[in-house]
């Protein structure tokens, strides 16, 4: 994983500290921010690929740092946590981390999950404009993430946007939840398929109203597709 770059923000310095070497020996390059604040500095100037945010964090904690990246980049990133609840999981996940992890934290596990990560953002991004799914009144453009309506962008959060993406392009073909946290979210069902209701419900609400000629349609006691009309 040469040239890859781990952000690690945690205030925690033992736990920095083991992450930091384990993963400098692997061959990435870390660099550890102990604060929120300093975390969102960090992430400006180092453009990391990668970020690993604990959640307890000083200054701003680690819900606020993971809603401001996301206002920045569509880079991946993976909560830490001590705190293991479904509820923190799914919230987690609802402001757009790819992955979340409940300390104590075991390094090769999280290089599992970091090389799963990268790998699946990496695949996922398209290589030209031509990309871009067009329907009526419609373009997603994951390359730029970007979406239009009627020809004018709509501003969407990434994982909203790859939701939307992934439905789109199967076209006419139901997922289950789990299917769906699967392909989008990329990890083992954490238990709670709420996430996937709540960008559902998101989403329909950017699309109300944009064509009478398809819609995300629920499949009750299944799950949803993107569904073109008659």
């Amino acid at each position: 994983m040469m040239d890859t770059k781990i952000l690690l923000i945690e205030d925690e310095a033992l736990v920095s500290e083991s992450i930091r070497s384990y993963f400098e020996t692997e061959g990435y390059e870390v660099k550890v921010a102990t604060d929120g604040s300093e975390g969102i500095s960090f992430f400006k100037m180092y453009d990391p690929d990668i970020t690993i945010l604990d959640i307890t964090l000083p200054k701003k904690d680690g819900w606020q740092v993971c809603r401001e990246i996301r206002e920045l980049s569509a880079k991946p990133i993976i909560m830490i946590s001590t705190k293991g609840d479904v509820f923190d999981k799914v919230l987690g996940l609802e402001l757009g981390a790819d992955d979340y992890m409940v300390k104590p934290i075991d390094n090769k596990e999280l290089s599992a999950r970091i090389k799963a990560v990268l790998r699946r953002c990496r695949s996922s991004v398209p290589q030209a404009d031509d990309e871009i799914i067009v329907f009526e009144n419609i373009e997603i453009s994951l390359q730029k993430y970007e979406l239009k309506l009627k020809g004018r962008s709509v501003d969407i959060p990434p994982k909203e946007l790859e939701l939307l993406y992934f439905l789109a392009s199967n076209y006419n073909r139901v997922f289950t939840r789990d299917q769906l946290l699967d392909k989008v979210w990329g990890f083992d069902y954490l238990g709670d398929s709420r996430t996937v209701d709540v960008h559902i419900k998101r989403l329909r609400e950017k699309l109300e109203g944009a064509s009478a000629k398809w819609i995300i349609k629920t499949e009750w006691g299944v799950g949803y597709k993107f569904e073109l009309l008659n």
